[in-house]
This record gives structure tokens, sequence and C-alpha cells, in this order.
């Protein structure tokens, strides 16, 4: 299942989201069990949640603003968040290209999609849309956006090449592919956290190049040091 490691992680959190939400307007919730680390009695807010959430990504949290100047997005441009988790980076993206543009939201999971519809509402973006995406395709449209952004999200794909087929088709001819992620050192010992990740920086390149894309570029990110950050490029027709 794409994701599925991820969504055990924080499913029990946003189903508390969810369903406290219906009657506490400050989004108190209740987390339990090991997926939360939270005691079953204790209660949290949603403030505290995003910050588990995203400050628990460190890096790239903590280099998000340079990770987005990195992208070098265009006032009124199309990006798509892929695998958008929290809508951190959607968020940052919808102040990036402005009310002209428009920022597609991607996740498999709804309870995701509805609280990145919430968090826009409230940051008064109407340039966000949440997308429901498949677990073998981002069900975006074809040949309409400019930029593809997939941040620790990738090696959590199980059907990979279907997927980035779908990244590939709906990316207009010369647009870009960002992918951020873990790198795995060949022959370094893999963190008990990074279990998970399959391989490195090399493999990820190479399984992208044999979708279609083109190589561009690995910028120098600051704060990103454990991650990578590589660009490819659709081949304009």
């Amino acid at each position: 299942m794409r994701g599925a490691t991820l969504i055990k992680v924080v499913a029990a959190a946003f189903v508390a989201i969810a369903s406290g939400c219906t009657d506490n307007k400050q989004g108190e919730v209740r987390g339990d069990g090991p997926a939360t680390a939270v005691p079953a009695d204790d209660e949290i807010n949603l403030d505290l949640w995003l910050e588990r959430l995203e400050v628990g990504s460190r890096e790239l949290y903590s280099a998000r603003e340079e990770v987005v100047e990195a992208l070098s997005l265009e006032e009124g441009g199309v990006v798509a968040d892929i695998g958008a988790g929290t809508g951190l980076y959607s968020l940052l993206f919808a102040e990036a290209v402005g009310p002209t543009g428009r920022v597609f939201a991607e996740d498999i999971e709804p309870l995701f999609l509805d609280l990145i519809n919430r968090r826009a509402e409230d940051a008064g973006f109407h340039n966000i849309t949440a997308v429901f995406g498949r677990e073998d395709d981002v069900t975006l449209p074809n040949d309409a956006i400019d930029v593809v952004f997939i941040a620790d999200t990738y090696h959590y794909f199980e059907n990979r090449e279907d997927v980035m087929k779908s990244v590939y088709r709906s990316l207009k001819p010369g647009g870009s592919l960002v992918i951020v992620d873990y790198d795995l050192e060949p022959g370094a010992e893999r963190p008990s956290d990074k279990s998970h990740i399959r391989f490195g920086k090399a493999g990820v390149i190479s399984e992208i190049e044999f979708i279609g894309f083109e190589f561009a570029e690995e910028p120098e990110v600051e704060g990103l040091n454990d991650n990578y950050l590589v660009r490819f490029v659709k081949p304009a027709e």
C-alpha cells in the first residue's frame, strides 16, 4: 500500500482531529497507542499535532523556505504537491504562486485532505485544490502542471512506475519534477528509523530517468544535510 507506513504513524491523530473538531472549535484531539506516542487520556490541540508531524520532519521543516526558494516558482504557476500530508509545503507554494496561480495538494489519505482544506481556509488561500489520489495514479489533469514536488514521499510508493508515469503525464512539456528525500550512502549502515527507505539518491535518479524524465540538476540547499533535492525535466515536445 502506497504510504502505508506514514499513514499508520499519523492516522490515529487525524481520526481524532476529524472527530474531535466536530464538537470542539479549538481542535482538541485525543491520541492513543504507539502510533501517536501519546497516552489515551492526554488531550492536545491541533497546533501541537501539526508541530509534531511537521517539525518532526526536522530538515524538511527547518529548511522549508530554502527548499521553496530552490524551486524558483513563478507567480501564476501551477504546482502539484504529491503526498501533501499536513499541507506544510502546499501553503508555502500557494503564497509563492499568488492568487493567479494554483496548487494541487494530492494525497491518498482523506483526513490529510480535510486538514489541508481547513488550513487553506483559515489562512485565506483560495488557490489550493485538494486532490484525492490513488495508489497507482496521482489523478491530476494531463499536461497541466508546471512543477511537481515530492518530498519525503517517493520511498513510500510501492507502485512507483505507475505513479511516476501519471506524474509524467500531468506535467507540461518542459515542466519540472522536484524530489526531496533521505539519502542512503552506499555501504553505510541504515538508521533504524529509516528502515523503510530502500535505496538512495542514485537509485531514485535511475528510476526517474527510466520513466522518461531528464535529470536537470542537484542544487545545494542550505539546511539539507541528510536529505537531497534533485530536479528533473519533462522533455519539451
